[in-house]
């Protein structure tokens, strides 16, 4: 189970263009920078957010631009802009359970529903979370170094 970084790499994203928009373009080649990730991948990553309607951009250097206010972007949002996970869910089995063995058999009837239930619980603490909290931190941490 592993979520892939670009959530992480997203909410770092959405932090920097809050913090750094008025005072500078916000543009792939800066969030490279700032998150040591290809700027390819944060091309990337701006793509899906703007599908998700989380951001606007402009071609060559005109940076990007928070399209919601921070308050209206939970970290389930994000989450799911960037397609952390796929069809399948968080958690994935192991291909080939043996049908002959007895745990093999029934580990699916056993876990899926655990599982699932793990899985929404999860995505229920990240609708708890708005981008204004995590901006608000940061701020904060910034201001107290």
């Amino acid at each position: 189970m592993q979520i892939t970084s670009k959530f992480t790499t997203a909410v770092h994203i959405l932090t920097c263009i809050d913090i750094f928009g008025d005072e500078r373009r916000v543009t792939s080649d800066f969030l490279s920078g700032s998150t040591g990730v290809n700027a390819v991948i944060i091309r990337n990553v701006l793509s899906q957010l703007r599908t998700a309607g989380i951001v606007n951009t402009r071609q060559g250097s005109g940076g990007a631009h928070l399209a919601k206010a921070l308050d209206e972007i939970t970290l389930y949002d994000v989450y799911k802009a960037v397609d952390c996970v796929d069809d399948e869910g968080l958690f994935h089995f192991h291909e080939n359970p043996n049908a002959d063995c007895p745990v093999g058999r029934n580990i699916h009837r056993v876990m899926d529903g655990r599982l699932t239930a793990a899985q929404k619980a999860f995505e229920n603490e990240l609708k708890k979370t708005t981008l204004a909290q995590v901006v608000a931190d940061t701020r904060k941490i910034i201001s107290e170094e």
